[in-house]
C-alpha cells in the first residue's frame, strides 16, 4: 500500500487515550496509515502527559516510524500529577468536520467521548465494546445515520483470516448447525499492575465483558445466530493499590437456537509464560448423522523462539511467537510495517471513513449526506468492520453480563423485538412475562 491515495488529504485522526492498546496497535497502526496516505495530522489526547511522554519515548516506535510523530494534549512539560478529564472536549472542538476520532478509553468512557465526537461531526473508530448498554449503541447508531458519519467498532478478531474463513464455510453449510462451543482468553498477569488497578473494579467491569466479549462477538459473526442469554460468574481478587476487581470470569451463552458458548477470561497468564496470553475457541456442530468440529488456538500460531536473553514482560527466553495479530515487520518503505488481522481492522475503518469522504468531495450538502448514508448501509449490511448496526448484540450481551456477574451468576434473558431489553431470568419467571 504505497501512496496509492496522493492526490487526496488524509484524515486528521485524534486519539484519545494514551494507554496500552494505543501503544500496542492504534497509534503504530495510524503513523502506517499516515505515510500511506489516508491519514494527515495525528493528536493524541490523554489524562495526563505521563503516557504521552511514554509514547513519544518509545523506541520500537522510532525505528519503525522514523521521521513520524503526534501532537500530543496536555503539554508534556506539564507534570503528570495534573490530570485533564475534560481536555479531549477542547482537542476534538477544534478539529476539522468529518475527520475521525479513535476512542481508546476505559470502558465506562466510551459513551461520552463518543457522544462528543458525534456532536462535533466527526467520524469515529472506537475500540471494543462499544458501549455497556444497548440503549446508548441504539442512539449512537441514529445520531451517526442522520449525521452520515461512519461508527466502527474494533473488534478485530473478525479480520483474522481463520475467523473469514470460518464464516464462508459456515455459509455454506460445511460444519452444520453449531451446538456446543468453549472460549477462552487469558491476559497476563501484569495487567493488575498497570492503569488497570485504577478502573477494572467490580462496579464498572470485569474480564468477561473486556475480552470475553470478542468470542461472543466472533461466534455471532460466524455463524448469524443471536445470544437470548446470558450467566456470567465472577471471581474477586486485590490490585496491587488494593482496588477489588474481578480478576476471572466465565460465562455462559445461550443462543437462539439453544447452542450453548461457554467463556472462561481473565487476567493472570504467567509473565513467565511462553505466550503472551492464552486464548482459543473450539466450536461443534450437528449436521446428518454426523458432526462438524472447528478448533481455533488463538496463543500458539507454530512458531517457536527461543532467543538468546529473556524479552517481553516476564523475561522469557522461549516464547510462542503470533505473526497472525500484530507484528513489526522489513518491507519496501522506511523503517518497518504492521501486520496482522488487529492493523487490518484498523485499517479497515479508517480507510472506510476516508473513502466515504473521498466520494462526496465535490457532491452538494444534500447530495453528499444521502451518499454517505448510502455508503454506512452498505457497511453495515457487509458485517465485516463492526458496525453499531451489525455488532449491536455485544451490547446486550455486556449489559446482561454486568447484571449477572453482579447478581451472582443468575441467568438474565435477552428478548428482541422492536425494541431489545435485557432481565433477570428469576424476575421474568415471578413475573409470569
Amino acid at each position: 500500500m504505497m501512496n496509492i491515495l496522493q492526490t487526496e488529504r488524509g484524515l486528521d485522526v485524534v486519539i484519545v487515550g494514551g494507554g496500552m492498546i494505543t501503544n500496542d496497535l492504534l497509534l503504530p497502526s495510524i503513523y502506517h496509515l499516515q505515510r500511506t496516505g489516508y491519514v494527515n495530522n495525528i493528536q493524541v489526547c490523554a489524562l495526563d502527559s505521563g503516557p504521552l511522554k511514554a509514547l513519544k519515548q518509545n523506541i520500537e516506535m522510532q525505528e519503525a516510524f522514523p521521521g513520524q510523530d503526534f501532537e500530543g494534549f496536555p503539554s508534556l512539560t506539564e507534570p503528570e500529577s495534573n490530570k485533564f478529564p475534560e481536555l479531549y472536549k477542547e482537542v476534538i472542538a477544534k478539529m476539522k468536520p468529518r475527520q475521525m476520532v479513535i476512542v481508546a478509553m476505559p470502558d465506562q468512557f466510551h459513551y461520552q467521548v463518543v457522544m462528543e465526537a458525534l456532536n462535533q461531526n466527526q467520524h469515529i473508530l472506537c475500540v471494543k465494546p462499544l458501549v455497556l448498554k444497548y440503549e446508548q449503541a441504539l442512539e449512537i447508531e441514529k445520531i451517526a445515520y442522520e449525521k452520515g458519519l461512519f461508527v466502527g467498532v474494533e473488534y478485530h478478531k473478525r479480520f483474522d483470516r481463520r475467523s473469514l474463513i470460518a464464516k464462508r464455510s459456515y455459509s455454506l453449510k460445511q460444519f452444520g448447525e453449531f451446538v456446543m462451543g468453549e472460549a477462552k482468553l487469558i491476559e497476563p498477569y501484569f495487567y493488575r499492575s498497570s492503569n488497570f488497578q485504577n478502573w477494572f473494579t467490580c462496579d464498572k467491569t470485569d474480564p468477561f465483558v473486556y475480552i470475553g466479549c470478542h468470542y461472543v462477538d466472533l461466534v455471532y459473526f460466524i455463524t448469524g445466530l443471536k445470544p437470548v442469554e446470558v450467566s456470567v460468574s465472577g471471581v474477586k481478587g486485590r490490585f496491587p493499590n488494593g482496588n477489588e476487581g474481578y480478576l476471572w470470569a466465565n460465562g455462559r451463552i445461550r443462543f437462539e437456537n439453544n447452542a450453548i458458548l461457554s467463556v472462561t477470561d481473565g487476567l493472570g497468564y504467567p509473565d513467565e509464560g511462553a505466550g503472551s496470553n492464552d486464548q482459543s475457541l473450539q466450536m461443534f456442530f450437528e449436521g446428518d448423522n454426523k458432526t462438524g468440529m472447528l478448533k481455533h488456538d488463538d496463543q500458539f500460531r507454530g512458531v517457536e523462539h527461543s532467543y538468546l536473553d529473556g524479552i517481553g514482560c516476564g523475561g522469557s527466553h522461549f516464547n510462542y511467537v503470533s505473526p497472525d495479530f500484530y507484528k513489526l515487520v522489513p518491507w519496501e518503505g522506511d523503517g518497518f510495517k504492521p501486520v496482522g488481522y488487529g492493523f487490518d481492522s484498523v485499517s479497515a475503518s479508517v480507510s472506510t471513513a476516508f473513502l466515504i469522504e473521498s466520494k462526496v468531495l465535490n457532491l452538494s450538502v444534500a447530495e453528499s449526506l444521502a451518499q454517505r448514508r448510502r455508503m454506512i448501509k452498505e457497511v453495515d449490511q457487509k458485517g465485516i468492520i463492526a458496525t453499531p448496526a451489525n455488532s449491536y448484540i455485544n451490547e446486550l450481551v455486556v449489559e446482561a453480563a454486568r447484571i449477572s456477574i453482579l447478581h451472582d451468576g443468575e441467568a438474565v434473558t435477552i428478548e428482541y423485538g422492536e425494541m431489545p431489553s435485557v432481565n433477570l431470568r428469576s424476575k421474568r419467571e415471578q413475573t409470569g412475562s
